[in-house]
Order: C-alpha cells, then structure tokens, then sequence
C-alpha cells in the first residue's frame, strides 16, 4: 500500500475565495482516501481549469522472516583421539565449540554420572553451538569415570568431556 502521497495542483484561475479553498482541499483528502482504500499509485482528476494529480510512492515490503523454530541437530559422535595402548580408559572429547550440558533440560537428571554404564551411540552430554543443541554420543561401550566438565562450560574443539574405562 501506497506510504507517501504528493499532491500537484494546476489552477489557471487566481480568483478562488478562502471558501473555495476549503472545498477544494475538502475534495482533495477524500481523493486521497479513495486512492488509499482502493491501493491506487495514481489518480489524475480534470474539471474545467483545475487540474489535480495525484501519486502515491510505492514502498519496498520488508522482507519476509523465518519463524521456524530451531530444530535440534543429529546426534554428532564424540571425537575419537588415538590412545597409547597402556592406558586402561578412554576420553570422550567434545567434536566442536560450544557451551556443554549435561542434562536434556535445565532440572532434569544428568545424561551420565561416575559409575553409569554407556552404550555404543547412547547420548552422553549436549554441546550448544550457534543456538543448536547437538547431542554428544558414546563411540563405545564402557562405564564412565569420571566428567571432566562443569555443566554450562565452554569448551574447544578436542576438550576432553568424560573418562570412561572401556568395556
């Protein structure tokens, strides 16, 4: 719909009266009214000498937003870093950046606790990254040890999350 709206007005004749211009502008703002309610760009009008012109300014639409809401990413399996062979526990380290969380929901029970037994592809942990909550899964069996992280952290690219003593 027309925003803006100039008006030109041709009259020939310089003998209008003070009542005169009243109609006139009276005839003008209905005019406006009619181009706005019918979503004119333009309306010309002739009567005798007078002559009104009448153009609205197009606006450019804002442009359209996505209000989708933001959908949970794939499960993303934990980094699997090479291990010496003497060690007798493996590290489940996180695979991006982002803020850890150890429950789905804040009150909520944590994923895993020292002592839990985890399963190849069982959800250990989320890393928040870039507002999408990506679920951190076991790369193999084993009980976890110990957490490594603080709920709410941040953590790098290769922080180790978990120790866990394979299965």
């Amino acid at each position: 719909m027309a925003d803006d709206t100039s008006v030109q007005v041709d009259d020939a004749s310089s003998e209008d009266t003070s009542e005169d211009y009243s109609d006139l502008t009276r005839a003008v703002r209905e005019l406006v009214d009619v181009m706005h309610s019918g979503n004119l760009e333009r309306l010309e009008v002739t009567r005798g000498d007078l002559h009104i012109l009448l153009r609205a300014h197009s606006v450019t639409p804002a442009p359209a937003t996505n209000d989708q809401p933001v959908v949970a990413a794939q499960p993303v399996p934990a980094t699997v870093e090479p291990e010496p062979v003497d060690q007798p526990w493996h590290q489940i380290t996180s695979p991006m950046v982002g803020t850890y969380y150890e429950a789905p929901s804040p009150g909520e029970p944590p994923y895993v606790q020292p002592g839990d037994t985890v399963a190849v592809g069982q959800t250990v942990a989320i890393i928040e990254a870039m507002k999408i909550m990506n679920e951190i899964i076991a790369d193999r069996p084993g009980v976890i040890e110990a957490v490594l992280v603080e709920n709410g952290e941040a953590v790098e690219f290769g922080h180790p999350l978990f120790r866990m003593k394979p299965a």
